[in-house]
């Protein structure tokens, strides 16, 4: 079987016995918690919460053979964070960043029994795996290290009985496990179980006591290839475990260990030959682009050390890397995960320069890696479809990517050359690659590790703390307040009227000091608090009979809504009732910037492409700013482009519908920022059905209150993130106004009307770069004029000709060309010449190659005379500029 008929004969097989073949999630995981996606049951862990129903129909957007059985390849990265095999990759032969696991799922239908036979039946039956190569492991609780549970007798009992009808021991066959090996638990607390894994022993004989001690051994000659786990107890926060209502089952598989060995064995029959991952013909493709663009072949050799290695294995190594992180980086940027600066965006990034590092061991140039995605794209576009669909975009961010790191590359590596003549790498060094130049301490550590070198990673770690302590230096403080006395010891929540009031009676429960502000808190508000980007409203409160200006609004931890206080107001107590009034102009004012934001945000996505993602926001009266992922600089045209959608749906005066539901039941194609925390229900902002985000803040109720949008400015604002700033509204009406103006008073001097002022100006233009080139022309003759009667009055010194003068030039640059035409007249000699440049005075002395070396130097001459006019200069022996302040004493120095 090829590597696809080996994957898809496993969805046929569970297809068959009723299971649902979804697709892949995508690599950015629906949870905070985790930087990638790494195992497949990643997108079932809602159902085995109890916080989804098991329906796979309405979350898989796919037509379910059964909604209570669910079966996939799923693309996985193990890189970063907890599961981290980065450094491994290309070293040996069967780690990866990113790899398929193959997986199937009883969601409270089908157990251990079903789960066990299937898997025994698809490994033995429909592969052809050798029975007797097999082992299985069941839990087996250590009670001196207080594992959990109790043995599961019932995993014991349907091996032995497959075993038992092979003619095979079970006694041999299964090994006991512990927690570590054989406990699967989702966290501290919530839904566990016992687990057992498939081995398979792949040493030259099939001696099942040799095979046996392999298990559980870290041996490439025994691995797991298929762990089945049985999810029936939740594990309480008081270290007991109870009983789950419904019981699950949560099956993984390796798919290129599966492959592989199937391509090593010769179909499973001979297993003299080593294992490895990457004689699955899914590398294949990329092996034979490697090969075509180094000139060098795979030899399939693996070091046994990381330093020291022959040349062979250097070039083994750097194709396995590229290989994997190839199929990683295409993968990630794929499902809109751009290398970036932070979180699982700078993993990506030091993946992708990892990669280049070794392709630069093969000689290959900057661009090489770019031409890796068309044979990931061979290889996996077929079953994961988003690959082909943006193949053009991650050529075009690996392609920009490559560029940047390819600048910094060659001077990281010489500073790190630099900094290795010392016998090892210090922190402040790995530091400054790391900062500077983009190389992560992992690739220091590596380019270290050839040359026999250590790195001081505490003083590297040291100094990145020190960063980090400055950046939090310079974030925005937050107001930290402590309850009053008397106050209740749980804070309440402030409760918020402002989607649907503007005005409202609140009662003050407390008034707050916080430096030189004041802040009035209440029970209910009408006022925004700042958050998600959007700026707090302002307006006033009626208090007593007294108006107060509340200027800012912003929330504290509690929940609570801090109204700012307008200094010089008077001072107030518990317990009054105000009748609360948001600034309506403001507030709409910021609705208008804040819709923008979102119809921006569609019209960038539906322009540039998917990939693109709100990195962060700021919306206020007067303006706004949109930052978001995107590789390269938006052009002129791109940025028009947006303008006229955004301002198309203004017109179309689209309905902004705004609601809450569960977080389950969004609607699909609803954007939610990964990285957010989100509660059971959430709102939801719908701007004419295109546009649909998860937002908490407040809007128009029509596209057609925003009135115009006008892009500002587009720029950079860190590697692979840019800003996009923007008005709307008035602002923008004020925008075009202010233009307009500009371009009438343009129009006016150049002596024609608006649509004429492009040609008037090229024609200007032109006819000034002529003139420009005469009067330089006309310059030049008279420099050389001057240069020959300046020669011509030389005096001689020591058997040298000595020019020294005061001339009349227009700039310094004139100067310096002047005195090199003298010297060229002179032959050789020495010159030097002052000049008074509008309140200063400007020196240049020159020296011939004779009269510097008969002791004459440029730099000393005009050290001397600078400091002689109050000033100071210098340079080298052939040539020297300065200048000082005292113009009146020029001609006295030169001797003029």
């Amino acid at each position: 079987m090829t590597s696809a008929q080996i994957r898809q004969s496993f969805l046929d097989f569970f297809a068959s016995q009723g299971h649902t073949i979804v697709p892949s999630s995508s690599l950015l995981p629906d949870s905070p918690g985790l930087l990638f996606t790494n195992a497949g049951m990643n997108q079932f862990v809602p159902i085995f919460l109890g916080d989804r129903a098991a329906d796979v129909s309405k979350w898989a957007g796919v037509r379910p053979a059964k909604d209570t059985r669910a079966a996939d390849t799923q693309k996985c990265i193990r890189a970063g964070g907890k599961h981290n095999d980065l450094e491994d990759v290309g070293f040996d032969t069967y780690h990866h960043t990113l790899f398929e696991m193959l997986g199937n799922w009883s969601f409270g239908d089908y157990f251990k029994k079903e789960s066990i036979n299937w898997g025994w039946e698809l490994i033995t039956k429909v592969w052809g795996i050798p029975a007797k190569r097999l082992f299985a492991t069941v839990y087996s609780p250590d009670k001196s290290k207080g594992d959990p549970s109790e043995f599961d007798q019932e995993a014991y009992d349907i091996w032995a009985e497959i075993f038992r009808k092979e003619g095979l021991d079970p006694k041999v066959h299964i090994v006991h496990g512990n927690k570590k090996d054989n406990f699967w638990m989702m966290g501290d607390t919530g839904p566990c179980g016992p687990c057992s894994e498939i081995h398979f022993n792949l040493l030259p004989s099939d001696d099942e006591t040799e095979g046996r001690k392999g298990v559980n051994s870290s041996s490439p000659r025994c691995i797991e290839i298929w762990n089945h786990v049985f999810i029936q107890f939740n594990a309480n926060a008081d270290g007991t475990f109870s009983p789950l209502a419904a019981k699950h089952v949560d099956t993984g598989m390796g798919f290129e260990r599966v492959a592989g060995i199937h391509a090593v064995s010769k179909g499973f029959k001979d297993f003299t030959a080593e294992p490895s991952n990457y004689e699955a013909d899914v590398f294949a493709p990329l092996f034979a682009k490697i090969t075509a663009l180094s000139g060098k072949t795979y030899g399939r050799t693996v070091p046994t050390k990381r330093e020291g290695l022959t040349e062979q294995e250097q070039t083994d190594v750097a194709f396995r890397v590229l290989a994997d992180h190839a199929r990683c980086v295409s993968c990630a940027i794929a499902d809109n995960i751009l290398p970036g600066n932070e979180g699982r965006n700078y993993v990506i990034r030091r993946i992708l320069r990892r990669g280049i590092l070794y392709g630069k061991k093969l000689g290959l140039q900057t661009g090489f890696f770019e031409q890796l995605v068309a044979p990931v794209v061979e290889s996996l576009g077929t079953v994961f479809p988003e690959l082909k669909e943006r193949q053009d975009i991650v050529r075009r961010v690996i392609r920009s990517e490559e560029e940047s790191f390819g600048r910094t590359l060659d001077r990281g590596l010489q500073i790190f050359t630099k900094a290795a003549s010392a016998g090892s790498i210090n922190g402040a060094a790995a530091f400054e690659l790391y900062d500077t130049y983009g190389f992560p301490l992992d690739m220091t550590q590596l380019l270290a590790t050839e040359r026999g070198l250590t790195v001081d990673a505490a003083g590297f770690e040291a100094a990145m703390e020190a960063q980090r302590e400055r950046g939090r230096a310079s974030q925005k403080k937050e107001i930290v307040v402590a309850a009053t006395e008397g106050e209740a010891t749980a804070l309440e929540a402030t409760k918020f009227l402002g989607y649907e009031d503007t005005t409202a009676h609140g009662k003050l429960i407390d008034v707050i000091k916080a430096d030189k502000d004041t802040f009035l808190v209440f029970d209910q508000t009408p006022f925004y608090a700042e958050m998600g980007g959007q700026t707090g409203d302002i307006g006033t409160a009626l208090i007593n009979g007294q108006l107060v200006h509340l200027t800012d609004c912003v929330k504290d931890k509690a929940g609570r809504h801090l109204h700012k206080v307008a200094e010089g107001s008077p001072a107030f107590t518990a317990g009054a009732t105000a009748e609360l009034s948001v600034d309506l102009t403001t507030r709409r004012a910021i609705n208008r910037h804040h819709s923008a934001a979102h119809l921006i945000h569609w019209a960038l996505r539906k322009v540039l492409g998917t990939h693109v993602r709100q990195a962060g926001t700021s919306k206020t009266a007067d303006r706004m700013r949109f930052d978001f992922s995107h590789f390269e600089a938006v052009t002129h045209a791109q940025l028009l482009e947006v303008e006229q959608l955004v301002n198309a749906k203004v017109i179309d005066n689209a309905k902004v519908d705004t609601y809450e539901t569960e977080f389950d039941q969004k609607p699909e194609g609803t954007l939610a920022f990964f990285g957010d925390k989100y509660g059971k229900f959430v709102r939801v902002v719908d701007i004419g059905g295109y546009s649909r985000e998860l937002c908490g803040g407040t809007h128009v109720s029509t596209t057609g209150e925003i009135g115009l949008i006008k892009v500002v400015a587009e720029m950079a604002i860190a590697a692979g993130t840019r800003r996009i700033e923007a008005v709307a509204g008035q602002p923008a009406f004020n925008l075009v106004a202010t233009r307009e103006a500009a371009l009438s008073a343009v129009s006016a001097h150049l002596g024609g009307g608006a649509s004429d002022v492009v040609k008037k100006l090229e024609a200007l233009l032109a006819a000034q770069k002529e003139t420009e080139k005469q009067l330089k022309a006309f310059q030049q003759k008279a420099l050389a004029g001057m240069a020959e009667e300046l020669a011509a009055k030389a005096t001689t010194r020591d058997g040298f000709k000595f020019v020294s003068a005061v001339v009349s030039v227009s700039d310094q640059e004139v100067l310096r060309s002047l005195g090199s035409q003298v010297l060229a007249k002179l032959g050789d000699g020495v010159v030097q010449l002052g000049a008074a440049l509008g309140d200063k005075a400007s020196l240049v002395a020159f020296c011939s190659p004779a009269a510097v070396k008969a002791g004459h130097q440029a730099g000393k001459i005009i050290q001397g005379l600078s400091t002689a006019i109050g000033g100071k200069g210098g340079g080298k022996p052939d040539f020297a500029m300065g200048g000082g302040k005292d113009i009146a004493k020029l001609a006295e120095v030169l001797g003029g």
